[in-house]
């Protein structure tokens, strides 16, 4: 593995910098496009009843910005690594800001998804700047407290941004939460273009443009099948067969990728057990998390009848734990090893995936308190050591690339945990709801949508909320499980190098 040498970092303005001052800006510019990811979960009730989406359409206003953003975290990273972190951060926030100012002038569902996915490809370019800002030029002595500190706000904002929403939301209406999305854009700017060096790599090969092509017509529809199957059927002709279709191509990306001079990602890192451990600790976390978030605030909101205020106050509980233990992390990995803490904080995901599925209409405040800690600590533990498992595995040269792994693992991660976990959800719920007593087409409403349910009131609106609590209970036990199983694989992977010491 080759390597290169870390230089302390310099300014042509203001000469040598502070890497706290660095790190300061490039967690508000991942904070940014972090919370977009989720802030908006608050405000889908709003949504809903302002532009008449349905349950699917509302999974692909989420989607659609984790869906573009996962499917072009590869060459987004490559091109920081070629053109410049700098550049590609400031490229970056600049798309992400203007989108999220059109976005506050739209009333069509429709328009609302393809502004999200235009989001995406902002959230794409700033993502892996961010930290390979930090792992491509800070140094070593550093480099761990700062990706600590990256770790924290990656998860951490995704919690605080709902919070963030749901004062907003208070006072105006859901185009607001775009407006943050500005405010933190700009700012992010602003301190990018004051306060963070430029870095790249002249000598990293041409943008692979055929492989990026290939990732993202396999990621969009792999996504795309998976939030359309409840409405065309789990085992629908057109799901299977976009299903079978993504695999195809995926798997062609894999083959053509091996088959490269300059790949863009060599299919062969993941033989690097460290980095193959990471990667699929940080998919299962945020595929548990992110769906998860997507289903507790409609259940707070509909079900509980909670304000967007109060459902974002409610989950705080969980970054209360997720920030402090992901300081922590560093220091028990150096006492008990990455196989120990990666290992054990899936362990707690799952458990408290475990504990979040018994909820029901009538549930105590305390249930959800107990399951939102539990998964935070988890979280916070995690995270760390599968981050420096990714980063570590490449040389600095090439961290553009290892960023880009970490938030391909996390945004793809997050996007099908949303996908399925939302099927689940829907299809769980549509089977669970029968209106008999509605006409034909307001009994199709309230199947296509919890919100219109509700809204109806009486016995439908009290079927539905005991519908969607049974999916949530079935897609949270079914997130644990897949947790489990990672948690499992994560020990295996790692043995070999905790043996060796």
């Amino acid at each position: 593995m080759s390597t290169m040498t870390i230089h302390p970092m310099k300014s042509s303005a203001t000469g040598t910098i502070r890497t706290g001052a660095v790190t300061a800006v490039v967690c508000l510019a991942l904070a940014a496009v972090v919370a977009a990811m989720s802030s908006l979960n608050v405000a889908l009730p709003d949504i809903a009843r302002a532009t008449h989406a349905t349950q699917t359409q509302l999974a692909w206003i989420i989607d659609a910005y984790s869906l573009v953003f996962a499917s072009l975290l590869l060459p987004a990273g490559a091109i920081g690594d070629r053109y410049g972190r700098r550049r590609a951060l400031i490229a970056g926030l600049a798309i992400f800001a203007a989108g999220s100012a059109a976005a506050m002038t739209v009333h069509s569902a429709s328009v609302l998804i393809a502004l999200r996915a235009l989001l995406g490809l902002g959230a794409a370019l700033v993502m892996p700047a961010t930290l390979s800002t930090i792992t491509g030029t800070f140094p070593v002595e550093q480099r761990t407290r700062a990706v600590s500190t990256w770790a924290a706000v990656a998860g951490g904002a995704a919690v605080l941004g709902l919070l963030v929403s749901g004062l907003v939301l208070e006072v105006w209406s859901w185009p607001a939460v775009f407006g943050l999305n500005v405010v933190l854009g700009v700012a992010a700017i602003a301190g990018t273009i004051w306060l963070v060096p430029e870095s790249a790599d002249r000598e990293t090969p041409r943008l692979d443009i055929s492989g990026a092509i290939l990732a993202v017509i396999g990621m969009v529809v792999l996504v795309y099948s998976i939030i359309e199957a409840p409405a065309e059927g789990w085992l629908s002709v057109r799901t299977l067969a976009g299903l079978a279709a993504a695999v195809v191509v995926l798997a062609g990306f894999v083959v053509y990728e091996l088959r490269r001079r300059a790949p863009l990602i060599d299919p062969r890192v993941f033989t690097h057990r460290a980095l193959a451990a990471g990667s699929l600790s940080i998919f299962t976390q945020f595929f548990a998390f992110f769906g998860f978030i997507f289903i507790i605030l409609q259940y707070l909101q509909f079900v509980q009848g909670r304000s967007p205020l109060v459902s974002a106050v409610y989950v705080l509980p969980m970054a209360a734990a997720m920030m402090p233990c992901a300081q922590l992390a560093p220091a028990l990995v150096a006492r008990l090893g990455a196989r120990i803490v990666c290992a054990g904080g899936l362990v707690l995901i799952a458990a408290a995936l475990v504990v979040l599925a018994q909820l029901t209409a009538a549930s105590s405040y305390w249930l959800l308190v107990a399951g939102l800690i539990t998964l935070g600590a988890g979280m916070g533990l995690a995270m760390p050591p599968g981050t420096t498992g990714i980063t570590t595995a490449l040389p600095a040269a090439r961290q553009g690339v290892a960023s880009a792994l970490n938030d391909l693992s996390r945004e793809v991660g997050g996007a099908l945990g949303i996908a399925m976990l939302a099927s689940i959800l829907t299809a769980t719920y549509q089977s669970h709801l029968h209106p008999a007593h509605l006409p034909a087409a307001q009994a199709e409403q309230a199947r296509s949508s919890v919100a219109i349910a509700v809204r109806l009131g009486g016995p439908v609106a009290a079927q539905a909320r005991t519908a969607f609590a049974d999916g949530l209970h079935l897609a949270l036990l079914i997130a644990a499980g897949i947790v489990c199983c990672a948690a499992v694989a994560v020990v295996v992977l790692l043995r070999d190098r905790a043996a060796r010491g």
